[in-house]
């Protein structure tokens, strides 16, 4: 077995593409098919299911990948051993972080632990939080920043911020009208706004849509004219009239100082939150992602709230 073959059946199973695998591993498609292949030839055994489109693990795989992946770490362990001799940490560190975490928090917490580690790189991945904690239990990801918790036994969560969803308008009548950043539930419904709502999974939705049902309403009370993923595209919808939206008050710092945006607290509705690191409790990083893993656990941002 050589070390790129089983690199390369595991990247494929990570990502659950021979495309995305690829792209990862900057390899052709053709190249990484002549590995998997080679690598079931010599075990004499199949070890990827491609039925349906889906690639899953067949018996035989689930054995190997379990090998392949304490393999590719014990190779990262010599290489961070030797670059710890010669005064140097170098590896790849690979994080899936979900919208507000991803944009607002990440770029900072990288920042400071390159200067820390200047030989690391990094490879992030945006899903949103339900994807994040499905691939850290399955093995799929390493590392998650994630707005909302979904209890598991096998996960650790690290608080690491203080969140909170705000009503964000545009800057205009009838908003700029008002006395203060507060405004009742009721109030809003009477404007008969339109909303703009994120995406199934995201942990935004998942805080509004529990907040709605305790306090005796449902998503059927907003009149929802679109659901968009990305939080910059909602920003310029607020702005262009398309509706209103909650989002993370670190999404709308920028906007609302300049007067870009509105920004208001739900008078019935505490929508405070968490930002989470969270990664898996029994499995075994590299040594690199240990040193970035007690660093992510002991961060806090600069970052002024508004």
């Amino acid at each position: 077995m050589d070390i790129r073959q089983l690199e390369t059946f595991v990247a494929i199973v990570k990502f659950k593409s021979f495309s995305k695998a690829a792209d990862i591993l900057h390899l052709t498609q053709p190249t990484l098919s002549n590995h998997l292949q080679n690598l079931e030839e010599e075990l004499g055994t199949t070890l990827l299911n491609r039925s349906n489109r889906k690639i899953t693990l067949t018996k035989t795989g689930e054995i190997l990948f379990n090998y392949a992946t304490s393999i590719i770490n014990l190779k990262k362990t010599a290489v961070f051993e030797l670059g710890k001799f010669k005064g140097e940490i170098t590896g790849d560190i690979e994080i899936a972080a979900s919208t507000v975490p991803g944009q607002y928090l990440l770029p900072e917490l990288i920042a400071y632990f390159k200067k820390m580690y200047c030989g690391t790189t990094f490879k992030v991945y945006h899903y949103d939080t339900e994807q994040i904690v499905d691939g850290i239990i399955k093995g799929d990801i390493n590392f998650g920043f994630v707005g909302a918790k979904t209890y598991s036994n096998q996960l650790k969560y690290v608080e690491l911020e203080d969140d909170e969803l705000l009503l964000i308008t545009p800057y205009s009548k009838p908003y700029i009208d008002y006395k203060n950043n507060e405004i009742s539930f009721e109030a809003f419904l009477k404007q008969k706004e339109d909303f703009i709502f994120r995406e199934k999974g995201s942990g935004t939705r998942k805080l509004i849509e529990t907040k709605l049902i305790e306090k005796g309403y449902s998503v059927e009370n907003l009149n929802v004219v679109a659901y968009i993923e990305n939080t910059e595209t909602i920003k310029q919808s607020i702005m262009k009239g398309l509706g209103v939206s909650f989002l993370s008050k670190y999404a709308v710092e920028y906007e609302v100082k300049n007067n870009l945006l509105n920004a208001f607290k739900i008078k019935e509705f505490k929508l405070d939150r968490k930002i989470y690191f969270v990664y898996h409790k029994y499995r075994s990083p590299s040594p690199v992602e240990v040193e970035f893993q007690k660093f992510a656990c002991k961060f806090k941002t600069n970052r002024i709230s508004i």
